[in-house]
This record gives structure tokens, sequence and C-alpha cells, in this order.
């Protein structure tokens, strides 16, 4: 599984991004594709999951409500709306696979994806 992210950008507080993730590869149908972020001098944290198969997602609390994940089939791409944007949202972005399991919470842990696109930086500006 080969990912490529895209779509970060510089934006003001309350301003809105739509991040990209263009998979290829592999048949996704048994893989959920997520996104992660890593602000500077942070650890990279879950920010939303979404299985290929059947669009079940997953978002992290400080996001629930403001971003959107979603996937296109056709375009084999994830996308991540981002809306409400504050400052402490700024992080470098990172797109990622892992298996599709029956646990939800399996896909909050980062060491259980195992295929990571490169990273795309988000700024929010206050």
């Amino acid at each position: 599984v080969q990912l490529q992210a895209s779509g970060g950008g510089k934006v003001q507080t309350g301003g809105s991004l739509r991040l990209s993730c263009a998979a290829s590869g592999s048949a996704f149908g048994d893989y959920a594709l997520g996104w992660f972020r890593q602000a500077p001098e942070k650890e990279r944290e879950f920010v939303a999951t979404i299985t290929w198969s059947d669009s079940r997602t997953y978002y992290a609390d400080s996001v629930k409500g403001r971003f959107t994940i979603s996937r296109d089939r056709t375009k084999k791409t994830v996308y991540l709306q981002m809306g409400s944007l504050k400052p402490e949202d700024t992080a470098v972005y990172y797109c990622a696979a892992t298996r599709r399991r029956a646990s939800g919470s399996y896909y909050y842990t980062i060491p259980n994806y195992s295929y990571w696109g490169q990273g795309t930086q988000v700024t929010v500006s206050s």
C-alpha cells in the first residue's frame, strides 16, 4: 500500500482545509485508512479513521464535530475535511493504513498502522 497526502497549507483561526490521501497498490476492502498529526515537540496522535468497505468512522475527541473523514472508492482517496480550525490544530498531518478489525479501539493505536504516507503541513494562525 502506498499513500500520498496533500492539501495542507496556512489558514486563519476558524477557517477550513481539506486534506487528501491518494492510495494505491492493493485492494482496500480489508483496510481502514486514517489521519494522524504531530505538532512540534509533541507525540504523534490519532485524528480520524474510516473503514474502506463500509465507511465506519472514528474520531479523536479533540476533532469531533469539526473534522469529517470520508473516502471516494473510485478515486481511491480518503479526505479529511477540517473546519473551525484552531491554532492547536497546527501540525504535520499523516495518512496511514491498517487492516480492518472488528474492534473500534484498534484504530486509535498508532503501532497498529503498517503503512504511512509522507506528511503535509497544516498551519493555523490566530
